[in-house]
């Protein structure tokens, strides 16, 4: 039995829900928008307007080293020119905001102070040089790596005095052992994990800022996210979000993991494959609609063949037509589509 969530495991393998459809777009303003965030926002917003339900934005900017306002008003335009406009987030409002993480801290020291008062939570000392230690040698053991627990049993006395001593600790959750988290990916079937396989980890680091499994859940199941449309390499991610939700009693969303963008070769996109920003891509004259058809049609099959417009891409959208299998960027059919949407832009769409 879990203490902090009073449950015997954390089987997530119920029915969708049948509230209003939201989904939500939440990026990190550290820099422009490339096609593989951009297509995650276009299926988002996809799937919210085919079930007329609500796509939000929230800017995910507690790093405030890297975040700038520049690349958060870049992106907004960007999304704006590709008519993925949203009905909750920066600049619209709504009832859950603030939509800015940086203006949340107060909301998620609450649910710190939550964990920590069933036990659920606990400082951490260790450095990185040590835990770089415990790594390897997991490695070579052949184990896969994952946190060991060293600080999960500091008594009072010995918390207070490594913070006297000027320690600045990481916080940690408990992950609760010998429980199975098991959930229903709407686009890859039945995962399972086991909490064995996953080391307690980080929810704050060490100078005080949330880390992003916390801030990310707290606000998906605050803001009545309904359903997480994401990158495969969020997969791992979702354990521990699940047992995280599950020990705060908030509700969880049901999760779906896209395959990712690749070049040619197979190998992650990256410029050498041609791979370029919005701004890159509308600088070199390519219309909205030609960049919609084309992410559309990545990792998402269309019976029709031909050009549709935003509300026609919507209207086909179908979960079930997400494919588990790596999408490869092509410019040649970038190119393609861009002929497509010249010739069904309208004399306005052209000159702008």
């Amino acid at each position: 039995m879990c203490a902090a969530c009073n449950l015997p495991d954390f089987d997530l393998l119920m029915p969708m829900n049948e509230r209003t459809v939201k989904t939500r777009f939440a990026p990190s303003p550290t820099g422009e928008i490339h096609l593989g965030n951009l297509r995650t926002a276009l299926f988002n917003a996809l799937y919210a307007r085919r079930e007329q339900g609500i796509f939000l934005l929230r800017i995910e900017n507690t790093d405030a080293v890297r975040s700038k306002p520049e690349f958060e008003q870049a992106l907004m335009r960007d999304l704006r020119w590709l008519s993925l406009n949203w009905q909750e987030g920066p600049e619209v409002g709504g009832e859950h905001a603030p939509y800015h993480q940086s203006a949340r801290l107060e909301t998620y020291s609450h649910y710190y102070q939550t964990l920590a008062a069933v036990d659920a939570c606990y400082p951490c000392f260790c450095s990185e040089t040590q835990l770089k230690l415990a790594r390897k040698a997991q490695r070579t053991a052949g184990q896969p790596p994952k946190y060991l627990g060293t600080c999960a049993h500091l008594s009072t006395a010995e918390i207070e005095k490594k913070l006297a001593e000027g320690g600045k600790p990481t916080l940690r959750f408990r992950v609760p052992p010998g429980q199975r988290v098991e959930f229903e990916d709407f686009v890859r079937g039945v995962q399972r994990f086991a909490s064995s396989d996953i080391g307690d980890f980080i929810i704050r680091r060490s100078d005080g800022t949330p880390a992003f499994f916390f801030t990310n859940a707290i606000d998906d199941a605050l803001m009545g996210v309904s359903h997480v449309l994401r990158g495969e390499d969020h997969l791992t991610n979702t354990p521990r979000q699940l047992m995280l939700l599950a020990a705060l009693s908030l509700p969880a969303p049901a999760y779906g993991h896209l395959s990712l963008l690749v070049g040619s070769d197979g190998s992650p996109l990256s410029k050498r494959h041609g791979s370029r920003s919005m701004r890159q891509l509308r600088e070199a004259g390519y219309l909205p609609g030609a960049i919609l058809n084309y992410l559309a049609r990545l990792g998402h099959k269309y019976a029709a063949d031909h050009y549709l417009d935003v509300s026609e891409l919507a209207a086909a959208f179908d979960l079930a037509r997400l494919s588990k299998a790596p999408a490869r960027f092509d410019e040649t059919q970038l190119r393609y589509w861009q002929k497509e949407a010249v010739l069904s832009a309208s004399s306005a769409e052209l000159v702008d």
